[in-house]
C-alpha cells in the first residue's frame, strides 16, 4: 500500500522555490518541503501545494488527474480538494496534507502546512443509527462525523470485527502481502474519541418504521434516521457437502482469516466459481504455494462482464502462475478430502473456496415495509420509500441517468454512497441542500501483476473497441450498445481510466470515443 510518489525529488519548495511561469495552467509539479513530496498544482493564476503521496493506498498523485478544485489518484479514482487537501471521494477517508503557497516575484515557495478549519457542528437529527458495518455504513458514520454531526451515533454490525478493508480479504491479506495492522479502517480509540457507539455481532431483527426503532436482541435503539447498509451475503452453492469444514465462501475479514488458516496446512486448493472474488481468492493462495484448481460453468472466465477476449487475458496470466481451470463443470459433490466434478473427475482438495456471487441482503427492508425491486428502492437522493430511512451499498437500487435502474456490488460505491447518504441525512434537517448520487461505477481487481480497472456498469453490449494490445496487457476496451459507452477497461492506462470517469460524469460522448475508437 505504497508507492515512491513518498521520495523526495524535484527543487525544494520552501527554499528554492520554483518559478510560477515554468507550470502550465492545470499542470503539476512534483517537488518537496523538508522530508515530504509536494505537489505545486497550478489553476489559472491560482497555484495549489498539497501532498503527493494519495492516503488510500499510496498512489502518485503526480500521475493523477486535475479537474476544477480537485486531485484524482490514478490507482483507485480517489479525490481530493486541491484548497483543503480533503478526501471528497472515496475511496480516501483520510485527507492529504494541504500547504500555503506564497509568491515572490515570478517565484513561488511552499511555506507550512495548512490547518483544516473546524466544520460547524449540528445535533439535528438528535440520533442516527447506521444498520451495517460495511463499506457504506462506515463511510456514512465518517462522513457525518467528519461534516459535524454532534449527535447520537450508533453503528449495528452483524459482523464479528470493526469496519475493515474488504477488497484485501481477497487480495494482499489473502496472500499473505498485507499484515494485520493494514485491515482495520480505523483504531478502537477513533470511534470512541468520535463517540461512535460501535456494536459488533448485533442482529438487527426487525425496524419499526411508524415508531423510528430498530429491533435487535439487545433491545431496542431509537432513531431520528436510520442508514441502511445491510450488504450482500455470499451464496453457498447446494451441492453434497457444502457444509463440511474445510468449504468456505469469501465475504468477511473472519471468512478470510478461516482460510489462511487451512492454507497453512494444507497443498491442495479448489476454488469454485471463475468470479472476481473467486480468481482473486485463486491468485493469492497460489502466491501461498498452494496447487490451485478452479471450477467454473462458462467457458471463459468473466467473460459475462468483461467479454472473451479480456477475460482470456486473465485466464492466461493465472495459467502462468500455474492455476489450473475445470471450465464448463460444476461440482457433484464435496468430499472431506476432495471434489468430485459433475463429469466424474476427481481432485484431492484440502480448502475449498466458493466464489459464486452474493445476494443483497434485503429481509429487513421488506419487512419492514420499504419498496423493493430486486434491491432497496430509492430515490435520487439515496431515500426510501420510508421517512428518515435511507439505504446505500449493496441493496440500493436506483436510477442512473447514463446506466438507467441499477444495484451495484462495488466497494467504491458502497462507500460513495454512504458519503452521499450521511450529507443528505443532514441537509434533510437543515443544513444545506440534498445531494443526487450520481457517481460513475469504479472498481478494480487484481491477478498477480495484473491489475484491471473498470468504471462504469455495461450488462450488455454490441461492440467491446480496443485501443492498444490485448496479449501486451496495455489497453483501453469501450463496452458499447447502439453507440453508447457504458463502461471502459483499462490495463496499464490509469490515465484513460480516469478520463473515462470524468468523462462519463460529464455525459461526453465525444471524449468517451476517442478513448478507444470503433474500428
Amino acid at each position: 500500500m505504497s508507492s515512491d510518489a513518498n521520495k523526495v525529488s524535484g527543487p525544494d519548495l520552501e527554499k528554492e522555490g520554483v518559478a510560477a511561469g515554468s507550470i502550465a495552467d492545470g499542470a503539476v509539479l512534483l517537488g518537496h518541503v523538508m522530508s515530504e513530496a509536494v505537489l505545486v498544482v497550478r489553476q489559472g493564476e491560482r497555484f495549489h501545494a498539497v501532498g503527493a503521496t494519495c492516503s488510500h493506498y499510496g498512489g502518485p498523485l503526480a500521475e493523477g488527474l486535475v479537474e476544477g478544485d480537485t486531485i484524482r489518484c490514478p490507482w483507485h479514482h480517489a479525490c481530493f480538494d486541491l484548497r483543503s487537501g480533503e478526501a471528497v471521494g472515496a475511496p480516501a477517508l483520510a485527507p492529504i496534507a494541504c500547504y500555503e503557497v506564497t509568491r515572490s516575484g515570478d517565484r513561488l515557495f511552499v511555506i507550512g502546512r495548512k490547518t483544516a478549519p473546524a466544520a460547524r457542528t449540528t445535533s439535528e437529527p438528535a440520533s442516527v443509527v447506521v444498520v451495517g458495518g460495511g463499506a457504506a455504513g462506515f463511510a456514512a458514520a465518517e462522513m457525518l462525523r467528519r461534516r459535524g454531526f454532534a449527535g447520537s451515533l450508533t453503528m449495528l454490525s452483524a459482523d464479528s470485527s470493526a469496519p475493515y478493508d474488504r477488497p484485501n480479504a481477497s487480495k494482499d491479506y489473502l496472500s499473505g502481502g498485507a499484515p494485520e495492522e493494514w485491515m482495520p479502517l480505523r483504531g478502537d480509540d477513533w470511534y470512541v474519541e468520535r463517540k461512535i457507539d460501535v456494536r459488533l455481532g448485533a442482529r438487527v431483527t426487525a425496524i419499526d418504521v411508524a415508531g423510528k426503532r430498530v429491533r435487535t436482541g439487545g433491545g431496542d435503539v431509537a432513531y431520528d434516521a436510520l442508514v441502511l447498509a445491510t450488504g450482500a451475503e455470499p451464496i453457498r452453492l447446494p451441492v453434497p457437502g457444502a457444509d463440511l469444514p474445510h468449504v468456505h465462501v469469501l465475504r468477511s475479514l473472519a471468512d478470510s482469516r478461516a482460510i489462511i488458516e487451512q492454507a497453512r496446512s494444507g497443498r491442495r486448493a479448489v476454488v469454485v466459481g471463475a468470479s472476481f472474488i473467486g480468481l482473486e481468492a485463486a491468485a493469492s493462495l497460489r502466491k501461498r504455494g498452494l496447487e490451485v484448481h478452479v471450477v467454473a460453468p462458462e467457458t471463459r472466465p468473466l467473460a459475462r462482464v468483461l467479454g472473451e477476449a479480456i477475460g482470456g487475458v486473465i485466464q492466461k496470466a493465472h495459467e502462468a502462475e500455474g492455476v489450473v481451470f475445470h471450465l464448463g463443470r460444476k461440482p457433484a459433490a464435496i468430499d472431506p478430502g476432495a471434489v468430485v466434478l459433475d463429469d466424474g473427475t476427481r481432485f484431492d482438495a484440502d480448502v475449498v473456496v466458493m466464489g459464486v456471487g452474493v445476494r443483497p441482503n434485503l429481509a429487513l427492508a421488506e419487512a419492514a415495509g420499504l419498496k423493493v425491486d430486486r434491491g432497496v428502492v430509492v430515490d435520487a437522493n439515496l431515500r426510501t420509500s420510508a421517512p428518515d430511512v435511507w439505504a446505500a451499498g449493496d441493496i440500493a437500487r436506483w436510477e442512473h441517468r447514463r446506466f438507467g435502474s441499477v444495484r451495484i456490488e462495488h466497494w467504491v460505491v458502497a462507500e460513495r454512497q454512504g458519503q452521499t447518504v450521511a450529507n443528505n441525512v443532514l441537509a434533510s434537517r437543515g443544513s444545506g441542500s440534498l445531494a443526487p448520487f450520481e457517481a460513475v461505477p469504479f472498481f478494480w481487481s487484481n491477478h498477480f501483476d495484473v491489475g484491471l480497472n473498470y468504471v462504469g456498469h455495461a450488462e450488455a453490449w454490441d461492440s467491446i473497441d480496443v485501443d492498444g494490445d490485448l496479449e501486451a496487457r496495455d489497453f483501453t476496451a469501450a463496452f458499447r450498445k447502439q453507440g453508447r459507452t457504458l463502461a471502459v477497461a483499462t490495463m496499464g492506462r490509469d490515465g484513460a481510466s480516469l478520463e473515462a470517469e470524468l468523462a462519463m460524469e460529464r455525459d461526453d460522448e465525444a471524449a468517451l470515443q476517442r478513448l478507444a475508437a470503433k474500428k
